[in-house]
């Protein structure tokens, strides 16, 4: 195997999604910082957006069709994700608890790329 098909193990699919994640707590943590700013807001109803939309929108993982009895991936991609709004007044007891989760998640995957990095320099460093 060569260095590229190295780089394509190391960095491709892992840290896409790490990527990807990151991107999706950024901006839940405003959503949700927008729910509590705008809670005493006459009217204002609390917005949120869905993992699961976000995990259909990512290419990290690629299906493939190795026998013909197998249903085929849909061609053009998964929709962008949306935001989504409830009926219900912002509870702030819910909001905090959504932005501390949502904390604790984005810190877990920042110590995951840490330390797929990590181990990328280990990779270079015992290869000299």
């Amino acid at each position: 195997m060569g260095v590229r098909g190295i780089m394509d193990i190391l960095f491709d699919k892992t840290m896409n999604l790490l990527s990807g994640m990151l991107d999706y707590r950024s901006t839940r943590h405003k959503i949700i910082i927008s729910n509590i700013a705008n809670m005493d807001t006459e009217g204002f109803k609390p917005s949120d957006i869905s993992f699961k939309q976000v995990l259909g929108k990512t290419n990290a993982i690629q299906m493939t069709t190795t026998d013909p009895g197998h249903i085929g991936r849909k061609e053009g991609g998964a929709a962008p994700v949306e935001v989504t709004t409830s009926e219900e007044k912002v509870k702030i007891d819910t909001e905090m608890a959504n932005l501390a989760e949502n904390q604790l998640m984005y810190n877990m995957t920042v110590d995951m790329l840490s330390r797929k990095f990590k181990a990328i320099k280990t990779v270079l460093t015992e290869a000299k």
